[in-house]
């Protein structure tokens, strides 16, 4: 669950404001599109043949060696119980390794997708339905044709049974085929924007394969966790598994899309090999070591800034590079759960933010690398700041007497500890807030005049090292008589606690912001998502006036609306203290093992793609010569 920020551009989003056509335009009969993007026109036209940020040319072969933490029980991703195997597309809404979806996600742009198993696109002008043409070339690992039926019945089944997906479709109320390669999604209502794009990300299953039979003669049941390697049709598949230990992928050679332009360039390993391993520090000393792990995105600025000192980095086999991060806003933070009564109380979560000393940590921790998050969207055009005005103030006067009187008339701002004077005052201020909601200190211990309970918060982390960040907030929750805990656990005890938010705070965790927020939303802050099990409502937000302004940003009518709404629904966020917000940077940071040939750029709005490097035989013959 460890989340490390990246910063968004907003030179794109500026470019492309306003280029939305109005709701009210004359309907006109939907054209079949190569293309959708919620932010204006597709950067790419319809004859395109590649990304601009890929080799077209780059050789195929050689192995990708990756690690993964913890261990791993199930080859089913949609399940609940369970956990799925690395590559598999587990907490996410995409098919991963082994399962192509209708339209493929760009990376080098915002908010835009390109054909896959669907070769074009058709929705109206207001958004209330979208239908999709698939590929007559596209196919499954055994050879037969993907078909309507099974993308209908991967619909079904997984809104019927996940909740990821049953929240994020909630408005997608029907699929139907409605012509031999047609496919159509019908909405609960028109204005959704982000819709006919985000339908086209779910992976498809093959239906033939589910309702089938095992080796053993047992039928398949989608609904429990399976080690049964299962039926793909995307550019890998599973070579061989040794469960909680070891998943190896292969390409699949006559993998029916290699030759679409999403594709051409990319996909280049000849396998991916996924070795898991207990913990951050045992993955550390792998990576070292080589053969384990031949890139990683470094987590620990302490490590960038102290540890690349080992003999492999310092000969040149190891190099580390930085590239701009501009495809997504984030909140990173100790995210607050208040489906504890501990928690319920605003008071208390505004008292625990003045506690934390961002400034301190910052300079004897940080290197002084990092920032203060201050926004559900930090880095974004979509973070709020100063005080509304215009159409955001417009549709706050909407929720006014409902939220925190500070969003009409004060700036948020998180407490700054630059001084000693100021942590004092600091402290004295949550002292204040937490009298205010009825505690008291008795002999050194902060307890509950009603109850007589003493206040303690346990951190859930899955990194014993994460004590390192933890530890100085859990010094200044003890001055205040607080009894503070950090409990690390293995990653299947912490994937099991956080599905069933079985946790005080969940220490260092984040949630990343697309720069076209819509849907997702829901899950991550919706009272309809704060209940269900395995869902992405960690802080459990029931708050009436937070669900109607999710609904202003999934259905507003175009960027300056949906900017505006999105501000708004920041500014209500940050006001009810549900998370006591970290740091971000804005860089992705990376090393890796000079093994690899990689195009002349990364792309722009990710930053890096390295499913679009390759293997140099020369560079990786050099390695192993080096290592003898």
């Amino acid at each position: 669950m460890h989340f490390r920020p990246l910063v968004a551009s907003l030179a794109l989003l500026a470019s492309l404001a306003g280029a939305f056509p109005p709701l009210n335009a004359k309907a006109a009969e939907p054209e079949w599109r190569h293309a959708v993007s919620a932010l204006g026109t597709p950067k790419y036209e319809p004859d395109f043949k590649h990304f601009d940020f890929v080799n077209p040319d780059a050789p195929k072969g050689g192995t990708l060696n990756q690690i993964a933490q913890g261990s791993f029980d199930s080859l089913n991703p949609f399940v609940v119980q369970g956990t799925s195997a690395a590559g598999l597309p587990g907490g996410t809404i995409l098919g991963g390794y082994l399962y192509d979806t209708l339209l493929s996600r760009a990376i080098d742009e915002p908010a835009t997708n390109y054909g896959l198993l669907a070769e074009a696109i058709a929705y109206p002008d207001d958004f209330s339905w979208v239908k999709f043409r698939l590929n007559p070339a596209a196919k499954w690992h055994d050879g037969q044709p993907i078909t309507v039926d099974d993308v209908i019945w991967s619909f079904d089944i997984l809104k019927a049974q996940s909740p990821i997906y049953n929240k994020y479709y909630h408005d997608v109320t029907k699929a139907e085929k409605t012509g031999d390669r047609e496919v159509t999604f019908t909405f609960a209502s028109g204005g959704n924007r982000e819709l006919p794009g985000i339908v086209g990300e779910f992976p498809i299953l093959p239906k033939h394969w589910w309702e089938g039979t095992d080796q053993s003669g047992k039928k398949r049941d989608i609904t429990k966790p399976s080690t049964e390697i299962p039926l793909g049709s995307a550019a890998y598949k599973i070579e061989s598994v040794d469960f909680g230990k070891t998943i190896v992928w292969s390409r699949v050679s006559d993998y029916w899309g290699k030759d679409l332009p999403s594709n051409v360039g990319r996909n280049n390993f000849g396998s991916i090999r996924y070795e898991y391993f207990r913990d951050a520090n045992a993955i550390w000393e792998a990576f070292k070591k080589g053969g384990f792990q031949d890139y990683r995105g470094e987590p620990s600025i302490g490590r960038w800034m102290r540890n690349y000192d080992f003999p492999a980095f310092t000969r040149g086999d190891v190099i580390k590079a930085v590239y701009p991060q501009r495809s997504s806003g984030r909140m990173q933070g100790f995210l607050l759960n208040t489906r504890r009564d501990k928690f319920k109380d605003i008071k208390v979560r505004e008292a625990l933010n003045l506690a934390f000393d961002f400034e301190s940590m910052s300079k004897n921790v940080f290197f002084g690398q990092y920032k203060r998050i201050d926004s559900y969207f930090s880095g974004t055009e979509l973070a709020s700041s100063g005080l509304p005005t215009g159409k955001e103030l417009e549709i706050l006067q909407a929720v006014k007497g409902e939220v925190p009187e500070g969003v009409f008339n004060q700036e948020f701002k998180n407490p700054v500890s630059d001084t000693p004077q100021a942590q004092r005052d600091n402290l004295r201020k949550a002292v204040s807030l937490l009298r205010d909601a009825g505690y008291d200190q008795k002999n050194g211990k902060l307890v509950n005049t009603t109850t007589g309970q003493p206040l303690t918060i346990e951190f859930l982390a899955d990194d014993p090292g994460d004590e390192r960040t933890i530890g100085p907030f859990m010094t200044n929750l003890r001055k205040l008589g607080i009894d503070a805990q950090i409990r690390a656990v293995d990653a299947a005890q912490y994937a099991a606690r956080v599905n069933d938010y079985d946790y005080d705070v969940m220490a260092i965790a984040g949630i990343g912001q697309t720069l076209s927020p819509g849907n997702e939303q829901r899950d991550f802050w919706g009272s309809s998502t704060a209940d269900t099990p395995g869902g992405r409502n960690y802080m459990g937000i029931k708050n009436p006036a937070i669900d109607k302004l999710i609904d202003r940003v999934i259905f507003a009518r175009d960027r300056d609306e949906l900017v505006a709404a999105t501000h708004a629904l920041d500014r209500v966020l940050l006001w009810n203290y549900y998370v006591v917000p970290q740091w971000y940077d804005d860089r992705i940071k990376i090393a890796y093992w000079n093994k690899f040939g990689m195009p002349d750029k990364q792309p722009d709005y990710a930053g890096v793609d390295p499913l679009s490097w390759w293997i140099d035989t020369a560079k990786e013959q050099a390695l192993k010569a080096r290592a003898q």
